[in-house]
């Protein structure tokens, strides 16, 4: 049996389609047929080698992965096959936890997965879902995603787990005021209809995409504001007295000096966005502003699927998804390039 993929041949060039033979599955190994996988802004460092880091320099991201390469983490699917040690059924539907980690380090110890020393994410170190099929360790990362539609479900493993992990982080200073969302694409979104559902409380959201910042009103935000609006930190200081809870998804250095701009004295900002940049401040606002910067980096499986319970549970709205075929993946790139997308693409295998 023979997968098609749409393939990274080589980095900074566009993907190519590559057909392959199906892996077999062995042991507790799980052969699932792709029905559909997101497409994430991360997918579009993987394809360029590097992030930005700031004043010219950038993170080398090409080691250790053989070309060709399969790009895609927002994994939904049918369970094809499994090895003689997997208990799960064939003909499952599936979201896959595409943050597989090594099992031994520390981190994975305590379920960290996400944060491995040497870990095997799909679709960032091994193959992943711009695919037909993915070949998964153990059914431990599938997830029963029903009733929820396919795209929603692959999503919801990365777009929904980063925001979902941010916004836990910000649960005591969320009860305080609302929150600002700094980045309205498909992890802002839907970070949007989390927030509501976990806090009951409609946030303040930022962009500098009108578009996106009336798609985020249209979904129930408290008020937008535009970061490049020399009169925005202004008006929202007055709006809301100053902000205790931030979530960055942007994460460039002018989101980060606006939000930090924007906080109140025991603020904190999660940042999870990776458009790059360096961030510079006074040591001493730290202890001053008594503020609070971190960093995350998508959620545990603990958290996936407590998520698709939530979202089961309150029956939580997708962000606007629009579907395209298998073939069109590197036309998605592009358009998310270029800023053209509201809300996620989602390809169809």
């Amino acid at each position: 049996m023979l997968m098609h993929r749409q393939s990274l041949t080589a980095y900074a060039a566009p993907l190519c389609e590559t057909v392959a033979d199906c892996p077999v599955p062995k042991g507790t190994q799980v052969l699932v047929r792709i029905a559909r996988c997101g497409v994430c802004h991360s997918d579009l460092h993987m394809q360029d080698g590097y992030f930005l880091l700031g004043d010219g320099k950038q993170l080398d991201v090409r080691a250790g992965r053989t070309l060709p390469f399969t790009l895609g983490h927002e994994i939904a699917g049918v369970v094809e096959s499994t090895g003689t040690d997997a208990k799960i059924a064939p003909g499952s539907p599936v979201a896959i936890y595409p943050w597989i980690g090594c099992g031994s380090c520390a981190a994975c110890k305590v379920g960290d997965e996400n944060i491995c020393i040497a870990p095997r994410h799909l679709g960032i170190t091994v193959d992943g879902g711009f695919a037909t099929h993915v070949l998964i360790p153990n059914p431990r990362y599938l997830i029963d995603y029903a009733p929820l539609p396919a795209a929603y479900a692959g999503a919801l493993m990365c777009s929904g787990l980063t925001a979902y992990a941010a916004l836990k982080r910000l649960a005591d200073r969320a009860a305080r005021a609302p929150l600002l969302l700094i980045g309205l694409g498909g992890v802002g979104l839907m970070g949007l209809a989390l927030a509501r559902a976990m806090y009951g409380v409609a946030p303040f959201v930022a962009d500098i995409d009108a578009k996106k910042r009336e798609a985020a009103l249209a979904a129930g935000a408290k008020a937008a504001f535009d970061p490049a609006d020399a009169g925005a930190r202004k008006e929202l200081l007055k709006a809301s007295g100053g902000i205790y809870a931030c979530c960055d998804f942007v994460g460039s250095d002018k989101s980060l000096n606006f939000a930090t701009g924007v906080l109140a004295k025991g603020g904190k900002v999660v940042v999870t966005g990776l458009i790059g940049g360096a961030y510079t401040t006074p040591v001493a606002m730290f202890p001053l502003k008594a503020m609070t910067i971190e960093g995350t980096t998508t959620g545990t499986l603990a958290e996936a699927r407590e998520l698709i319970d939530l979202v089961r549970a309150k029956n939580i709205a997708p962000p606007p998804i629009v579907e395209r075929p298998l073939a069109q993946a590197q036309a998605a790139l592009d358009d998310l390039r270029a800023g053209k997308i509201v809300g996620r693409v989602v390809l169809t295998a």
